[in-house]
């Protein structure tokens, strides 16, 4: 098999153009979900806090020095974009549920379950 043959099918496959698509999709929500937190939230929690900027704490310990802050806002920033990401996929959920909630056909009665209920049927008549 040429090798070229062979990666058409492996990029072909299914999972692969699945992945692909969904890689596309998380990139793009999550330009929104950074969007969202930087352009919106911050700025709100900013105004509750009164301007702080937790970036700019840091403590030298001797040459080096540690940016607490930024780990604050990192973590700060985590469980808003968490916060965001649950909210929408509950909501899909939702939907989700709702197109499940459809009432679906009774299955047909099996060969064991036909013979059954002639046996129940024929017992009845005698």
């Amino acid at each position: 098999m040429s090798f070229i043959k062979e990666f058409k099918e492996f990029a072909m496959k299914g999972s692969v153009i699945d992945l692909a698509v969904g890689v596309v999709i998380g990139a793009a929500f999550g330009k929104i979900v950074n969007s969202l937190v930087d352009n919106i939230i911050m700025p709100i929690v900013g105004a509750l806090i009164k301007g702080v900027d937790f970036k700019e704490f840091s403590i030298k310990v001797g040459a080096a020095e540690i940016k607490y802050g930024m780990f604050i806002q990192a973590t700060i920033e985590f469980i808003i974009i968490a916060f965001a990401i649950f909210l929408v996929i509950k909501t899909i959920n939702r939907f989700k549920k709702k197109e499940e909630a459809a009432p679906a056909a009774p299955p047909a009665p099996t060969t064991e379950e036909k013979l059954l209920m002639e046996i129940r049927d024929a017992i009845k008549a005698k």
